[in-house]
């Protein structure tokens, strides 16, 4: 009786890495550091529109009337358009479907704008509208496409939750994002 040993792909790849190893000389240190170098370049690689995003963590999912989350962000090309989105990630506990927001903007030149903003995270039947698993959703709202700010410099957003409640509880982040269009 002849036996036939066969070998699965995976084996194969495996065998040839041992041999590349021997030949190139590439011990295990470097191989983590080249593998850490590769995965922070892919991950820089995908995300390259973005020129701004900061979230804040709102401490015990609670966002106090008092408390502004402000984001400064430093605009340098004004030749370009940007699109402006909101995040937000809350939990099950949220009692609304819709958040108000007012958004206060100070341009370079010291002018401020104001303006009220409503978000939707739930359908009429009450099932959340954002990504994720289980209790915590994530959504991304497109506040302005194709926005070309006016002037360089500096760009203060500040945003103040609009609830009509001290404490808004259910949100666990609220953040800003900017990216090239």
């Amino acid at each position: 009786m002849v036996r036939s040993r066969t070998t699965s792909p995976v084996s194969t790849i495996y065998k040839r890495f041992l041999l590349q190893e021997r030949i190139m000389g590439i011990n295990p240190e470097k191989k983590i550091l080249l593998f850490i170098l590769l995965l922070a370049g892919m991950m820089i690689s995908c995300d390259s529109n973005r020129i701004f995003e900061e979230n804040f963590e709102l401490e015990n999912g609670i966002w106090n009337a008092n408390r502004r989350l402000k984001f400064d962000v430093t605009v340098s090309n004004i030749a370009l358009r940007y699109n402006v989105y909101l995040n937000v990630r809350n939990s099950s506990i949220y009692p609304y479907s819709n958040l108000y927001l007012f958004l206060n903007t100070k341009y370079p030149d010291g002018k401020i704008s104001r303006d009220t903003l409503e978000l939707t995270l739930a359908d009429y039947d009450g099932r959340w509208l954002g990504s994720g698993m289980g209790d915590i959703k994530f959504s991304r709202f497109l506040l302005q496409k194709g926005v070309q700010f006016r002037q360089k410099g500096i760009y203060g957003f500040e945003l103040e939750q609009a609830m009509r409640v001290s404490e808004l509880k259910g949100l666990r982040d609220i953040g800003l994002r900017i990216e090239k269009e």
